[in-house]
């Protein structure tokens, strides 16, 4: 079976949960980290947590929240570090696509949550949107490991990261025709690379333009395995067995 690293399974976005994990247990798929985007979104993956043995939660602040989250709600965050099926800080990051005037906040949100993960050995999974150069020299300064979420970098990039002890994360982008992605995996080890979905974002082919869901996790394992000449079989074990590196899952 799949483990989804990268999901947002809220009731925002979806109005039956048990069903959605029904489908892709269907499809193969029966673990999830469940990320959250901000302080509302941290309560729903701890508590979706509880409730599915299958759910894990990833809890952090992203940089689109940089401009409404409050000091005490990395506070609360802090305080929930210890529950037992919070694996990692995420989704955090640096996103300068649409707005570069807050890059001075976005870095404080960013590293005060990085310096978190060091003082409690948690895994970080990284949003990285146009600031690679500002993530990566924030990252030097932090002992910390985790996934690059959505990675689209080029092979030098790749490398930079994984030798910083990150591992790239694989979604649905890579199915995309004019991904050139796939060219960089070419020469990156499958030992080095995560299977997410970023539901309800970046539905795979052939199912684009359908909202995501972790049951198309098989869609993307399925690209990767040409792209490596492997066995979905094989791919799943590899990529599992490359999760235990990260996460106490």
């Amino acid at each position: 079976m799949l483990t989804d690293t990268h999901c947002h399974i809220t009731s925002i976005d979806y109005n039956n949960i048990e069903k959605v994990i029904q489908d892709a247990q269907n499809n193969h798929v029966d673990r999830f980290i469940n990320n959250a985007t901000d302080i509302n979104t941290v309560k729903e993956v701890i508590y979706l947590s509880k409730k599915y043995n299958c759910m894990y939660a990833a809890i952090g602040i992203h940089p689109q929240y940089v401009d409404c989250y409050k000091e005490e709600d990395l506070l609360e965050i802090e305080k929930k570090l210890k529950l037992t099926k919070v694996i990692a800080i995420g989704e955090i990051g640096l996103d300068y696509y649409y707005n570069k005037d807050n890059k001075t906040k976005q870095i404080k949100l960013f590293e005060s949550q990085l310096a978190l993960a060091e003082k409690y050995n948690m895994p970080v999974i990284i949003h990285n949107r146009n600031a690679t150069d500002d993530i990566i020299n924030s990252l030097k300064k932090f002992k910390v490991k985790g996934v690059i979420h959505c990675f689209s970098g080029s092979l030098e990039t790749a490398k930079i990261f994984i030798k910083m002890g990150f591992l790239l994360g694989i979604n649905g982008v890579i199915t995309f025709k004019n991904c050139k992605t796939k060219d960089v995996l070419k020469d990156v080890s499958v030992e080095n690379i995560v299977l997410e979905t970023d539901c309800p974002y970046l539905t795979p082919e052939p199912n684009r333009g359908k909202k995501n869901e972790p049951k198309y996790l098989i869609n993307i394992a399925e690209f990767v395995a040409s792209i490596y000449n492997l066995k979905i079989s094989q791919v799943e074990i590899i990529t599992n067995r490359n999760i235990r590196h990260i996460f106490d899952i």
